[in-house]
């Protein structure tokens, strides 16, 4: 097999990893830029190496999970794409997951050739470290909440100092400049706010399930956050 078919099968099976659901063949030509009937003939190669790629000319293709192809391709940019996306994860978030990326870059450093493996220690970018806020939170515990889908308690104050108990559904962090933030269902109010992390001021992590899924719940969050007349921070 010649080096850039390799190349173009690995940008394949990229692409259809990104591609969450059934993708058209005309999609997957026009991402990387080949005819339709190439995609097609690449199609059948990757799944007679075994690749569980279900789909058909005219309807469209999708990726089953658990294939993997050997570790021969990362490009030189998806390794500096790596390295400082691992700074920002070590300098912004907290510490165990910082621990998890360094764990990460390592295992990948194992499996690279050596020309590539330097790249993990290129110098190219430099990310600051932001100065975080004080907050009783532990973003580990939210993360596993988020995870499990557990209910956090919180006792709250909003931008004009009133304090509030209430039990919310953690659906997503978020990080911006050196503020944290969790979006969830708020059982008070019966709807979707963001609270700032370091306007919380105790928390418990409950045993309690929240019903349905988190990734749906995202979804209608990111739904409702689409209409410019509503909002959602609770500071």
């Amino acid at each position: 097999m010649s080096v850039s078919r390799s190349h173009r099968l690995f940008d394949l099976m990229q692409v259809l990893r990104r591609h969450r659901g059934t993708v058209a063949g005309l999609t997957l030509a026009r991402e990387l830029g080949v005819s339709l009937r190439t995609i097609r003939r690449d199609i059948v190669t990757l799944q007679a190496m075994g690749a569980d790629i279900d789909g058909e000319p005219g309807v469209g293709y999708i990726l089953q999970p658990g294939f993997l192809l050997p570790p021969l391709s990362f490009t030189e940019e998806e390794i500096q794409a790596l390295v400082a996306g691992a700074q920002w994860v070590s300098r912004h978030t907290d510490d165990a997951l910082a621990h998890a990326v360094q764990n990460a870059l390592a295992k990948i450093g194992g499996v690279l050739p050596p020309d590539l493996r330097r790249g993990l220690d290129d110098n190219t970018f430099f990310v600051g470290r932001s100065e975080k806020g004080s907050s009783v939170l532990d973003l580990a515990q939210v993360r596993r909440a988020m995870r499990e889908q557990r209910k956090i308690r919180i006792t709250h104050a909003d931008q004009s100092g009133a304090v509030s108990e209430r039990n919310i559904w953690p659906i997503m962090l978020g990080f911006i400049d050196s503020q944290r933030f969790i979006a969830g269902w708020c059982e008070l109010l019966g709807d979707f706010r963001i609270f700032q992390a370091d306007h919380v001021m105790t928390v418990s992590f409950l045993d309690d399930h929240y019903p349905g899924n988190r990734r749906q719940l995202v979804k209608e969050w990111r739904a409702q956050e689409k209409h410019p007349c509503k909002q959602r921070d609770c500071g």
